[in-house]
């Protein structure tokens, strides 16, 4: 029997890992059409916005936006979309996830648990997902109970060019990170200087808990935040303490200020 074709969206941090994933599908799933396979979250999380995809497959750990919050954002931005973790995580998790509306692949991906995941990811393909008004806590549940990565302090200063000359900024000094072709714009109140590294690999050395990416380009340290406003579209406006523009919130990362 022909199957429907069905859309999905894969972020995984890890290039092997993802390219693992996507040969695995594409032998397992021929009516599946991968639109968008992502290295980060906040990519992910745009990726799930623009194509409102059937199935997102998410790995939980990943720089920027973990896949709990990809998912958090996603139910804002296609509520429709079904979600299957991707986590190297076992038991104590897992039970989390057994109770939820979510799906869960252990890695290394085993052949066998992913055909059983896609029969169940088709079997609810256009109908109403069960328990869906409570991913949201199930989200912040899984957020508790998985362990916190193993990663270096996060970055306590860097240098930058202002001009011809190098600065010493410290990092809880920046109000936000912003990105253009060759360069990251370290904004503080004292003005701009220029990094020679891309967002995606600051996302690896900040502190997770204060800086949040809200745009493809732009990394925001949250204490600086002094207001946000919301349009009718759903995009949002962020007011700075110490600077005096403003800055663009992407809709799929206005779920980051669902409580502001």
């Amino acid at each position: 029997m022909h199957q429907p074709e069905m859309t999905c969206v894969i972020a995984e941090d890890e290039t092997l890992l993802r390219d693992a994933l996507v040969a695995l599908l594409t032998e397992e799933w021929p009516y599946l059409r991968i639109v968008a396979a992502c290295d980060d979250g906040g990519t992910a999380l745009e990726a799930i916005a623009t194509h409102k995809p059937d199935v997102a497959f998410l790995d939980i750990r990943m720089p920027g936006l973990t896949g709990l919050e990809v998912a958090a954002g996603a139910l804002e931005a296609s509520p429709a979309t079904q979600v299957v973790f991707v986590t190297a995580y076992d038991q104590y998790a897992i039970d989390a996830f057994d109770k939820g509306a979510v799906d869960y692949l252990l890695k290394p991906i085993g052949r066998e648990r992913l055909q059983a995941t896609l029969q169940r990811v088709q079997a609810r393909a256009g109908k109403a997902r069960a328990g869906d008004g409570g991913l949201a806590g199930l989200l912040q549940q899984l957020s508790s109970a998985l362990p916190a990565a193993a990663k270096s302090p996060p970055l306590v200063w860097l240098t930058a060019s202002s001009g011809k000359d190098t600065r010493l900024i410290m990092v809880e000094d920046i109000a936000y990170f912003q990105s253009d072709t060759k360069y990251t714009a370290v904004m503080t109140a004292d003005g701009e200087a220029l990094l020679r590294k891309p967002i995606r690999e600051l996302l690896d050395v900040l502190d997770p808990a204060i800086f949040k990416q809200i745009h493809r380009s732009t990394i925001v340290n949250m204490k600086m935040v002094a207001s946000v406003t919301r349009d009718e579209v759903g995009r949002g406006a962020l007011r700075l303490k110490t600077r005096p523009e403003t800055l663009a919130v992407s809709q799929p990362f206005m779920a980051l200020f669902r409580n502001m």
